[in-house]
């Protein structure tokens, strides 16, 4: 089992590329805590055919210091179809692991952590799906990637924070039933004027996030353009200038170049943006997801060297659940 090191010289040499392009964002003084870890990791992966996916709330360190594909929900879900790698370890939550061994069945896929969950994953259950459709016969059930392998499987397709108005306008019904999001299909709702029955799940980040907050924002940084996610509560999105998936702020950025931001959403998310942007002003509002930060170097490290945790998923389950995002993936971007 790894235990954090001094790096050598030599790490410290053959990670200094890396360092260059976190200066922005990573303290000198603190490069040294992850040199040792970031050169290992390196290794191991050549050594284990192996590949990083990190989500866009993972920590610098870890999105441009290991990762290989980076990206939101939908973007690691796509990549996840053409990986060659024997190995792939997921840096994020429990759910997108599964999803990458949805997608890759015969291979090894691990993820760092396997306390890294997620709350609206663990705000609906198989059971709550058929208990639903027993209410509303008939009505189409799209279900957030944000859920267990065993809810998907209960499920005619998933969708995406970046694809779920696409989804659900690719079903051409008046009515459908949408989970576990209960903000997401209010803000979907609104865009598409379909009847959605929602679930009272919530994203523990993005639901503490208020109209108020981005009022402030506004006062204490004229002339700041505001992003939030979809997740967020629809008082805040309407009070936002734009609103979208991480990949969708990200791409907002890159496109319009504003002097000042706010990205309403997870905080590392400003951290890794900030990297290709250094001469932008982002103001960051620090709401940490606790399960996104279970991940780190030394973790990924470790699940290298030991190849734990591996994800195995129900036969009988992997099967609709599959088919589920794999209609997900065929709706045009």
């Amino acid at each position: 089992m790894s235990e954090t090191v001094i790096p050598s010289p030599a790490a410290l040499a053959r990670t200094a590329p890396i360092f260059d392009r976190l200066r922005h964002v990573i303290p000198e003084f603190e490069w040294p805590a992850f040199a040792s870890d970031i050169d290992a990791i390196v290794e191991l992966k050549r050594h284990r055919n192996a590949v990083v996916l990190a989500h866009n709330y993972q920590t610098p360190e870890i999105f441009h210091g290991v990762a290989d594909i980076v990206g939101d929900s939908l973007a690691l879900a796509r990549e996840a179809t053409k990986v060659d790698a024997e190995v792939i370890v997921l840096a994020g939550v429990h759910f997108m692991a599964e999803t990458a061994k949805l997608l890759n069945p015969a291979k090894t896929v691990l993820i760092p952590d396997l306390e890294a969950g997620c709350s609206l994953a663990a705000s609906i259950t198989a059971a709550d799906i058929r208990l639903l459709r027993q209410r509303w016969p008939g009505v189409p059930v799209v279900t957030y990637v944000n859920t267990s392998a065993a809810v998907k499987a209960e499920s005619d397709i998933c969708c995406t924070s970046g694809n779920a108005r696409k989804v659900i306008e690719s079903l051409n019904v008046p009515r459908v039933i949408m989970l576990p999001d209960e903000y997401l299909a209010q803000n979907i709702a609104r865009e598409t004027g379909v009847e959605i029955v929602t679930w009272a799940g919530h994203c523990e980040v993005h639901e503490r996030f208020t109209a108020t907050d981005i009022r402030a924002f506004r006062e204490q940084h004229p002339g700041i353009v505001v992003l939030a996610h979809p997740e967020c509560p629809p008082e805040v999105v309407a009070e936002a200038d734009f609103a979208g998936s991480t990949a969708a702020m990200a791409g907002y950025v890159g496109a319009k170049r504003p002097p000042r931001v706010v990205l309403v959403t997870e905080c590392s998310m400003s951290d890794n943006v900030a990297v290709q942007y250094p001469e932008i002003d982002f103001v960051r509002p620090c709401n940490l997801c606790p399960h996104m930060k279970r991940i780190t170097l030394a973790k990924i490290r470790r699940a290298l060297e030991t190849m734990r945790h591996q994800v195995t998923i129900d036969p009988d389950v992997a099967g609709p659940a599959r088919r589920a995002v794999e209609r997900m993936l065929e709706v045009q971007p």
